[in-house]
């Protein structure tokens, strides 16, 4: 039971926090989005890395710098290009993405779905919470108490996507204004362009 409290407490600190990925599952709950879908594959990518890191995977690829400056140059083009539409979105002040409970935005599924994987995967600080942090943090635990250090991580990650997710719908009344929609997308915007210059700057100078 400590290890599975550890690994929630430790979880809750990396996930619980304004990234791109949260911004993106909030937004995706706002608009009734195929919300279970993108809330799983948050999920379930989280799941694998967590699995991946404390099982010693971590180590090797903290040690790479090819892998980690790839990672990091994609998930910069990526996140300028995401960016870039958030803030277009933001200065054209478009309607349709505005709230309308009996008419909720859908894009294909396959567009979503590619969507979250790029959010997610694409994002090297996904890598360093879930496969360097957690992984390195559980490497010295017995392998019972791996498995229930790694139970406590993915419960909380489990409880926060779909939370966010379908928590969403509570905010839908506020949502409903178009100045608020102009909000967000500058929000998303700014956190977009923030990390991927912190992802270029990680390239240049290794920090």
């Amino acid at each position: 039971m400590t290890e599975i409290l550890r690994g929630a407490m430790i979880s809750a600190s990396l996930i619980i926090a304004i990234g791109a990925q949260n911004l993106f599952v909030l937004k995706q709950g706002l608009l009734k989005n195929h919300i279970f879908f993108v809330a799983a594959i948050c999920f379930f990518c989280d799941f694998s890395l967590m699995t991946i890191g404390i099982w010693g995977v971590g180590s090797f690829i903290e040690r790479n710098p090819l892998i980690t400056n790839t990672l990091a140059i994609l998930g910069a083009l990526f996140l300028l290009w995401y960016g870039f539409n958030a803030f277009k979105s933001a200065v054209q002040g478009n309607s349709s993405m505005q709230v309308d409970s009996a008419q909720p935005q859908k894009n294909s599924l396959a567009k979503v779905v590619l969507a979250t994987l790029a959010v997610t995967l694409l994002n090297p600080h996904v890598y360093l919470d879930t496969v360097v942090i957690v992984g390195g943090i559980a490497g010295t635990l017995s392998t019972d108490q791996k498995w229930a250090f790694l139970i406590g991580a993915v419960c909380v990650s489990f409880i926060w996507f779909f939370g966010i997710g379908y928590g969403a719908r509570l905010l839908t009344p506020l949502f409903k204004k178009k100045r608020m929609w102009v909000i967000l997308d500058t929000v998303v915007g700014l956190v977009m362009f923030y990390i991927a210059y912190r992802l270029i700057f990680y390239v240049i100078y290794g920090q």
